[in-house]
């Protein structure tokens, strides 16, 4: 065993300092009966200190070996505790989705040291709600996402700005085109954890959970 106390570590983490706050008290006493409505609370305030792309989050699924995959992407509504994010059916996450609907969402904001995390089902909401949700993205998101082959590999930068200027033609002579696999999925989920930062590590921690009959249950978590 190696009792020295040199620190071995990579230079580029040291020094780094994390949780310095100060960050605003979570008041546990007033909890919303349903982790949507909490979710939408912390999610104005979120709007309000002015944090960038508060939307940002991690997506988390399974693939067909077991192993989890995460990404970062654009949360796009929420309706009670329905969470709804986007993606292509063919897709690496559309894939995973499909062989298995489990999934989890992570937000963390760093300024206010708040992280909520999600788990649940998720299910594609049809071809209507995808072309819906499509027609509301930029010419150049639409563009791109009308290529497909997401995640595939790419031989070259000309490759990809050849297919993206076909891509756009085709938008600009019929802007009503959609990428017929593009689905709005819809995240139902059966557990939250809000969880509220403290300099001193001693965080706040309240976790809700579905059970029987649709009703929900919360209570708080050792830090």
């Amino acid at each position: 065993m190696n009792t020295s106390s040199k620190d071995n570590r990579n230079p580029l983490f040291k020094g780094l300092t994390s949780l310095a706050g100060p960050f605003d008290p979570f008041d546990v006493h007033s909890l919303p009966e349903k982790p949507g409505a909490l979710f939408l609370e912390w999610f104005a305030q979120a709007l309000r200190e002015e944090v960038l792309e508060p939307h940002a989050v991690t997506l988390s699924t399974v693939d067909e070996q077991g192993r989890p995959d995460s990404r970062t992407l654009i949360l796009k509504d929420v309706h009670g505790e329905t969470f709804y994010f986007a993606s292509s059916m063919e897709s690496r996450k559309g894939h995973q989705l499909q062989h298995n609907p489990h999934a989890a969402i992570q937000i963390y904001w760093p300024a206010l040291g708040r992280q909520i995390r999600l788990r649940g089902t998720a299910r594609e909401t049809g071809a209507e709600e995808g072309a819906q949700d499509f027609r509301r993205r930029s010419m150049e998101a639409r563009a791109v996402a009308r290529i497909g082959r997401q995640s595939e590999p790419l031989g070259s930068e000309e490759e990809l700005e050849e297919a993206l200027a076909e891509s756009r033609e085709e938008l600009t002579a019929d802007p009503e085109r959609v990428a017929p696999l593009w689905r709005l999925y819809a995240l139902e989920i059966d557990e939250a954890e809000f969880w509220q930062a403290d300099t001193g590590r001693k965080h706040t921690r309240v976790q809700y959970r579905l059970r029987a009959e649709g009703h929900w249950e919360h209570g708080l978590l050792w830090p």
